[in-house]
Parts: structure tokens; C-alpha cells; sequence
């Protein structure tokens, strides 16, 4: 069982603008923070949530998950720690324009920690560097197709 939304990106109804899907997994070892960020993070990856578009707010969102709402604040924190949503005074809480604040090698940090998670699940589940590595080209070519459509 899980909670799954689709939420216009500025809280109201999804047909009134673009939308933003989030899907809670409770059977997933990762925390609901985590799988919400990595959500939002992926459909602006994808170019299905764009520069300057506004994000539902704290209150919206954790309603419409049926979380805490400190859940949503530390998502909404930690992602504009790394300046994928800033807050935009008197308009809410808005998509970043890039990331340009963050120098690459900081940006290359942050992949490699992040691969290091995947390395580490890759050898537990026996899949070997080659396999990863092909799974990982597959990944990015699809979000790089579904980013292209987005925009289209």
C-alpha cells in the first residue's frame, strides 16, 4: 500500500496547471523525507517541474500525503539547502532557476555520495560494475527522453 498524489504545482487541482506526482511507499527502507525529495528532485530532472513553478505549500502538501507536516518542511529545507526550491517571499515556494550557486565540484560530490549509495546496494544485491553501469546509462538516457518530451 501506498500514498500517491498528483497535485497541481501550485496546490490546486491538477487540471488547472502542470502537476507534480508524489508516491509514499511505507514498505520502502527509505525514509518518507527521502522518497519525497528524490521524487521532486527527479521530475525537475525530468523538465516536468520547471524553473519559477510554485510547489504546493507545507501545509497542502502534508495534507494531501497524510504526513506531518515536518516531514514536508524538512524536505522543502533540505532541498533549498541545495537550491532546488528557494523560497520567494509573499509567493511561496518556487523551483530554483539552475543551480548555479554551487560550484562543480560540489555538484560532483553530491552525485559521487550518491553513488556510493547505489555501489553499495549494487554489490549487496550481487549486480556487478558492468551491470551498474548500464542500468545507470539506461537511467539517464530515460530521464534525458522524458525531459525532452516535457518540453516539447
Amino acid at each position: 500500500m501506498y500514498n500517491s498524489i498528483a497535485v497541481g504545482i501550485d496546490g490546486t487541482e491538477p487540471w488547472r496547471r502542470s502537476i507534480m506526482f508524489i508516491r509514499i511507499e511505507p514498505s520502502s527502507s527509505a525514509p518518507i523525507y527521502r522518497q519525497i525529495m528524490d521524487q521532486i528532485k527527479y521530475q525537475i530532472a525530468a523538465g516536468m517541474l520547471k524553473a519559477g513553478d510554485k510547489v504546493p505549500s507545507v501545509r497542502q502538501l502534508a495534507g494531501q500525503l497524510a504526513v506531518n507536516q515536518n516531514t514536508i518542511l524538512k524536505v522543502y529545507n533540505e532541498l533549498c539547502r541545495e537550491h532546488v526550491l528557494q523560497v520567494d517571499r509573499g509567493n511561496g515556494t518556487i523551483v530554483a532557476q539552475g543551480n548555479t550557486t554551487t560550484s562543480m565540484s560540489e555538484r560532483k560530490k553530491a552525485v559521487a555520495a550518491l553513488l556510493r549509495e547505489a555501489a553499495v546496494q549494487a554489490i549487496h544485491l550481487d549486480i556487478s560494475p558492468e551491470q551498474t553501469h548500464t542500468l545507470l546509462e539506461k537511467e539517464y538516457r530515460a530521464i534525458l527522453a522524458e525531459r525532452a518530451e516535457s518540453l516539447s
